[in-house]
């Protein structure tokens, strides 16, 4: 059984990491003291849910956490420096501070140390997360211990629902765009300005005409989306703004 350790302090433990090409030692003081500090721990960088769930959300929801407390939130897993450096550069994951346990010891001491050598992994962390305030635990969310790589309550929104159940998160534009095109470029200078979260895509050899106009029944762009739902071109994401 996985140790649930709510009220009690995370381990003492120094990680080493390569920082502007440096190593640089960094310690559970220096991430934790005086802080309150969310971690979300999960079996490896680059594996398909860390990176098309787990990560990314945390990453969104970094600044609605900060305006309710929050001084950082850590990703944590039993990866070296090198591969947790890539995957944040791959995941332009700016708002998330990325661990690398290397050792395991980190994770080990939380009782959180699982065999995945079926997998080839060898010990990596059960997947977690975790509010930490000055180094002491206050609630942890840990995945159900069954077959597989469960993922039902560890990640970004349970932790906000917890830590601000009132909070407002934000809403995300998904753009479909097209290279030199002004218009799309009108739309992202809206949004920036506006300091909204989105998604580009651009057609390509991969992403057609035809592919939009199979999403949205027109294949002019720009084409935006708030939430999965169409907004339409720039002119009419201005007059969403406008209204």
């Amino acid at each position: 059984m996985l140790e649930n350790r709510e009220g009690k302090r995370i381990p003492n433990v120094t990680f080493r990491i390569i920082d502007n090409g440096k190593w640089k030692d960094v310690t559970t003081d220096d991430l934790f003291k005086g802080k309150k500090v969310i971690v979300f721990s999960l079996p490896g960088a680059f594996t398909p849910t860390c990176s098309s769930s787990h990560l990314p959300r945390f990453n969104e929801l970094a600044p609605v956490f900060k305006e309710n407390g929050i001084d950082d939130i850590v990703c944590m897993s039993v990866n070296d420096t090198f591969v947790m450096n890539e995957w944040k550069k791959d995941q332009e994951a700016e708002n998330v501070t990325l661990i690398p346990d290397g050792n395991g010891a980190f994770t080990e001491g939380m009782g959180m140390l699982v065999d995945k050598s079926f997998l080839g992994f060898g010990k990596r962390s059960w997947r977690y997360s975790m509010l930490v305030d000055d180094g002491v635990v206050k609630k942890m969310f840990i995945e159900p211990q069954v077959d597989g790589d469960p993922f039902e309550v560890s990640d970004a929104d349970t932790m906000l629902d917890y830590v601000a159940p009132k909070a407002a998160k934000p809403r995300f534009f998904t753009l479909f765009t097209k290279h030199g095109c002004p218009h799309c470029a009108r739309a992202k200078k809206l949004l920036d300005e506006k300091h909204m979260l989105y998604e580009e895509i651009e057609l390509s050899k991969s992403v057609t005409t035809r592919s939009l106009r199979a999403v949205c029944g027109g294949a002019t762009t720009p084409q935006v989306f708030l939430d999965g739902k169409r907004i339409g071109s720039a002119d009419e994401l201005e007059a969403y703004f406008a209204s």
